[in-house]
C-alpha cells in the first residue's frame, strides 16, 4: 500500500483551495478549512517512515512541487489579509478623529507660566 498517497491527495485538496478566488467573506471559512487541511496532512507525514518505495518517492517529488506552489499562494492570501487590517486600522483611527478631532492637541493656549522661583 502506497503510504504517501493521503498526503498526495490532501495537498491536492489544499492547492484546490487556495486556487478559488478567496473573497473577504469566504476567508475566515476558507482559513478554518486550510487549517484542518493542513493538520490532517501533518498528522499523515508523521506516519511516513523509511524505507520508501519508488512510487512514494514519486508521489514526494510531486507533492514538493505542489507545496511550493501551495506557499506561494499562501503568502498572497496572507499579505491581502494583512492589507486588509492595515486599512481597518486606518478606518478605525479616521473616524475617531472625526468623532473627538481635539483628542490629541496638548496647547497651553491662555495659560501663563512663571519660570522664576
Amino acid at each position: 500500500m502506497n503510504r504517501a498517497k493521503p498526503v498526495y491527495d490532501i495537498t491536492l485538496q489544499i492547492q484546490a483551495l487556495l486556487s478559488q478566488e478567496i473573497t473577504a467573506k469566504s476567508r475566515e471559512s476558507a482559513i478554518e478549512k486550510l487549517n484542518e487541511l493542513v493538520h490532517e496532512r501533518g498528522h499523515h507525514m508523521e506516519s511516513l517512515v523509511s524505507p520508501y518505495t519508488a512510487e512514494e518517492k514519486q508521489l514526494g517529488n510531486e507533492v514538493l512541487l505542489l507545496n511550493n506552489e501551495i506557499e506561494k499562494k499562501m503568502h498572497i492570501l496572507f499579505a491581502d489579509l494583512k492589507m486588509e487590517m492595515i486599512q481597518v486600522k486606518r478606518q478605525k483611527k479616521s473616524n475617531q478623529s472625526y468623532t473627538n478631532p481635539y483628542k490629541h492637541v496638548h496647547t497651553l493656549d491662555g495659560m501663563f507660566m512663571d519660570s522664576k522661583k
